[in-house]
């Protein structure tokens, strides 16, 4: 029996690959904005010009996320609260964690 990969999973690995790049690009764009909300103060209007621009809209797409006003006001939120996506990221996994320690514990 020849061992073969089934092209669909195949194709849907490639696509879930192609969606985590995408979301670091918009993780990198996040950080960028942030950026320069600490240096000139316009952050949140940086993050908004490039989620509504052709290139953003794209990117938010790829990446699996729809590039309506709701988003865009999402990424303007976050901007100006000047949390860094890694430092936000790892403070949600972190209590998550221990929301599911305390769940398991009770």
């Amino acid at each position: 029996m020849k061992d073969f990969v089934d092209g669909t999973a195949f194709n849907a690995e490639q696509g879930n690959r192609a969606r985590k790049l995408f979301a670091a690009v918009v993780l990198a764009a996040l950080d960028d904005a942030i950026s320069d909300d600490k240096k000139y103060g316009n952050g949140p209007e940086q993050i908004a010009r490039w989620a509504r621009s052709r290139d953003g809209r794209e990117v938010l797409s790829c990446a699996g996320i729809d590039p309506n006003e709701r988003v865009v006001s999402g990424l303007m939120d976050f901007v100006s609260k000047g949390v860094r996506t890694s430092v936000a990221l790892s403070r949600e996994e972190s209590e998550r964690r221990n929301a599911a320690a305390q769940a398991e514990a009770a």
